[in-house]
């Protein structure tokens, strides 16, 4: 796997010929960025700039997207940096207009085929496809204790996919003992050949035992039949090198920018 020509289609295909990532979302262009714009409890954001964006494009570009977020009453508005964007100096603007950077991400692919084989699982532990409400819910719960954030959200996403657009979307829930201790999605991008892991997570007593490689696994087996070529992650300073050692390449980091209004 050439890393520069993966990163090269990932740019072109899953950043500035976006899609919406979900029903009731749209892409946009506006003017250097593409962004996308849905409701206050979906993902608000840019996904990409212009290549030839420069200092004084940057702050005019930053300006428009603080007026948007303010017009349509965003909680958040998030502006997801990679590394090669430019200018060089662009997170140093986001920070200056107001924006606060998350913890960095790596940006990693690989072919889906060779991770296709068996990654068993612990004696006891079931992991299913979740398809209505109450997987959902367990799905939310397993993200909760896992990562110990809130996930409603997670929850209002994942329910309203099911419902509305299904056929793009893979979303995973492991038990043991009927609790929930992990889970996992799949965002499938048509005409792209990427497909994106997302949410890979396992609570602390269960971690170490296969559960996060059998869910890889089982993602990367639905993505090659679908005609899937590569596997995507944004992955966290936990995950990056388990899945390094899957086979994943790095192709760059990414930083959230996040812009929440004042009250």
């Amino acid at each position: 796997m050439r890393t520069d020509e993966v990163r090269a289609l990932y740019d072109r295909t899953m950043r500035e010929h976006a899609r919406p990532d979900g029903p009731g979302v749209r892409v946009e262009r506006d003017g250097p960025l593409v962004r996308q714009v849905g409701g206050r409890s979906d993902w608000n954001g840019v996904v990409w700039s212009s290549p030839d964006l420069d200092g004084e494009g940057a702050d005019a570009a930053i300006a428009a997207q603080i007026r948007h977020c303010a017009a349509l009453g965003l909680p958040e508005f998030e502006w997801k940096l990679y590394a090669h964007d430019r200018p060089a100096d662009l997170g140093d603007r986001l920070r200056a207009a107001g924006f606060v950077p998350e913890p960095p991400e790596t940006l990693l692919a690989a072919p889906a085929g060779p991770l296709t084989g068996a990654a068993p699982l612990p004696e006891g532990v079931t992991l299913r496809r979740v398809s209505d409400a109450a997987g959902a819910e367990l799905m939310a719960l397993a993200h909760e204790r896992a990562f110990g954030t809130d996930g409603t959200r997670l929850l209002h996403q994942v329910v309203k996919r099911l419902e509305s657009a299904p056929d793009d979307f893979v979303a995973l829930v492991v038990t043991a003992g009927g609790e929930p201790v992990s889970s996992a999605r799949m965002e499938l991008y048509p005409g792209t050949g990427f497909a994106g892991l997302w949410g890979g997570g396992t609570v602390a007593a269960w971690r170490g035992r296969g559960i996060y490689r059998a869910l890889v696994a089982h993602r990367a087996r639905i993505a090659a039949e679908r005609g899937y070529r590569y596997l995507q992650v944004d992955a966290s300073d936990m995950s990056a090198p388990i899945l390094v050692r899957l086979g994943f390449r790095e192709l760059g980091a990414t930083t959230p920018y996040v812009y929440r209004p004042g009250p």
